[in-house]
């Protein structure tokens, strides 16, 4: 029988003004619970850029609605100008991050209502914009669920479970992608542990996975993620679960880095690893992860981020690619909103989604 469900966050939504996107600053977690009302081009830039909002689908979200507030305060009344301005915006937010998919994906999502309305005036297609924006959040709502199930059904009772980064409520909507299983076993009583790799440098596993687990009363253990290895050879590991940013047409996958160091351990342990993440992570116009492209941060990160005084001298040169791609050779298998995708996944997503197993570049 299923139990009460578990209250989350709410990380990202529209303002009750209707006219800014209210946020729950993920940069200032665990030890700050700071919300942010934010309706500038700049402000929703930087909030994307700085990981004021993160995950692939809260960033979709978010972005949505960003796109939708900013062309309510356009003082364009003709169509043309208007949707060249709405372009010019949905340019601008799409270049605060370049790995994640769905960023791109909901932003054209609302524009092309802008783009389908060239007889309406320029209200009127505000408010379809508006309506596109909820729905986006509202169907991450439902894919989560959906993802949470087909995951949950992969692992039993007593099962210890290695999270990578941050894949909770968090970084979506509601349950999340790859904590999702592990939320809804607590609502229904079953008992899993949770591993949580602390993922530098950023520290997403300790500073949000583990927040969000112990908030909700999850059994779970923080390690650091050199641990990785010693915890799946001491036999506590019986499912790697991750988000993903973007899958390429072939399986290979970017996640946080440091993702497809655990893929390769779970390989050598003979683990399974597992993929969550909705369709809209699916880029069917890419290949594979050679064209999946990475986001490179501040080297300021790995030296200053999250300590007290510097850790190297500052001349030391840093290299910080933010993701990584692992490859589909590594994966057991990819977990969507439509159903558990096993190798080959080109066929795999063909059969799924109902697409032609190749799409032109």
């Amino acid at each position: 029988m299923e139990l009460k469900r578990i209250t989350h966050a709410e990380n990202v939504r529209l303002s009750d003004s209707g006219r800014a996107v209210r946020i729950l600053d993920q940069s200032r977690l665990p030890n700050e619970t700071v919300y942010l009302e934010l309706s500038q081009a700049e402000d929703l830039y930087e909030a994307i850029a700085s990981l004021r909002v993160r995950g692939a689908p809260a960033i979709g979200i978010f972005a949505g609605y960003a796109l939708y507030v900013l062309a309510l305060q356009s003082q364009e009344t003709q169509y043309g100008p208007f949707l060249e301005a709405c372009r010019r915006n949905r340019d601008y937010l799409n270049s605060s991050r370049p790995t994640a998919v769905n960023l791109r994906h909901m932003l054209d999502r609302v524009l092309a209502v802008a783009e389908s309305m060239p007889c309406a005036d320029v209200p009127s297609i505000q408010a379809a914009m508006g309506q596109a924006a909820r729905a986006i959040h509202q169907e991450d709502i439902a894919m989560c669920t959906a993802i949470s199930e087909y995951g949950l059904s992969l692992v039993k009772a007593g099962d210890g479970i290695l999270t990578h980064c941050n894949a909770g409520p968090l970084a979506t909507s509601r349950y999340g992608t790859g904590l999702g299983p592990l939320f809804l076993a607590k609502e229904r009583g079953i008992p899993l542990h949770a591993w949580c790799d602390e993922t530098r440098p950023l520290l997403q596993g300790a500073r949000l996975t583990a927040y969000e687990l112990q908030q909700a009363g999850i059994d779970c253990t923080l390690i650091c993620d050199n641990m990785a290895s010693l915890v799946m050879k001491e036999g506590k590991i019986n499912a790697c679960f991750v988000g993903c940013d973007r899958v390429a047409r072939n399986g290979d996958t970017a996640n946080k880095i440091g993702t497809s160091g655990v893929a390769i351990l779970a390989k050598h342990y003979g683990i399974p690893f597992y993929v969550l993440g909705p369709s809209s992570t699916i880029d069917f116009t890419c290949p594979d992860g050679d064209h999946i492209p990475i986001e490179l941060r501040d080297g300021g990160e790995l030296k200053e981020k999250f300590f007290s005084a510097p850790v190297a001298l500052p001349q030391v040169k840093c290299y910080n690619p933010a993701f990584d791609v692992t490859d589909h050779s590594l994966i057991t298998a990819i977990v969507t909103e439509k159903g558990i995708c096993y190798p080959p996944f080109e066929q795999s997503f063909a059969q799924v989604f109902g697409r032609p197993e190749k799409e032109a570049t």
